[in-house]
């Protein structure tokens, strides 16, 4: 169910397995002056609708790279009139859905929140800043696998070097094709201040010291 972790933030996880491997994913909502902001979403089922539904009208729905869109449509479908903001290469791969706004760095939503686009890497994501509660909203900025009961996800994550330790997998490295453009990405990312990071996979999500671990994620930049 919805969590509050912030004055008008909530996130929301959920089990999802990814190649056999356990991952999870969790969605994020923001209070917007305008209704709500719904961040990489989830299956809505078990009350999780009616949860969203009782804090305010939905406004806005973010698939925030090329990876988080499995559950867009049933997001959409819920709420019909919310607009619907994805990166443009999403375009091609889905087709099925009706991006109304391609993500970018235009102030969208003025100074509540703020996004950056990470160059350089085949994920295309654009993170969020919300500077009101210093909390970053990111999918797959990092990860933070502190546990896992499955053997051979747990098995991955040791040999990915991020089992007990916040960190991005050593395999999926490959995904950052451009060191420099990322690396000047990660740079303004960390000139914001925040010191809570929301990510889709691992046990919870960064509470503290996130700019830290953030920094220590990209030394492989």
């Amino acid at each position: 169910m919805l969590e509050p972790i912030a004055e008008g933030v909530w996130v929301a996880h959920t089990p999802h397995v990814m190649m056999g491997l356990h991952l999870g994913t969790r969605m994020t909502v923001v209070r917007l002056a305008d209704g709500l902001w719904v961040h990489s979403p989830i299956g809505l089922g078990g009350g999780l609708r009616e949860a969203v539904d009782a804090l305010d009208e939905v406004r806005h729905v973010v698939a925030p790279n090329v990876y988080h869109h499995m559950y867009v449509p049933e997001a959409m479908a819920a709420w019909p009139d919310a607009t619907l903001h994805a990166p443009a290469s999403l375009r091609k791969k889905r087709r099925d859905l009706d991006i109304h706004r391609t993500l970018s760095e235009e102030r969208v939503w003025g100074d509540a929140l703020e996004p950056l686009t990470i160059d350089g890497c085949m994920l295309e994501e654009t993170v969020f800043f919300h500077p009101s509660t210093r909390t970053l909203v990111t999918s797959d900025l990092t990860e933070n696998f502190q546990s896992c009961d499955h053997l051979p996800t747990r098995l991955y994550l040791k040999a990915s070097g991020t089992y007990g330790k916040v960190g991005w997998p050593r395999p999926l490295r490959l995904l950052y094709r451009d060191h420099r453009a990322a690396r000047a990405s990660v740079e303004r990312l960390l000139a914001w201040d925040f010191d809570r990071v929301v990510i889709a996979h691992g046990t919870d999500i960064l509470r503290e010291g996130a700019k830290d671990a953030a920094r220590r994620t990209f030394e492989f930049l």
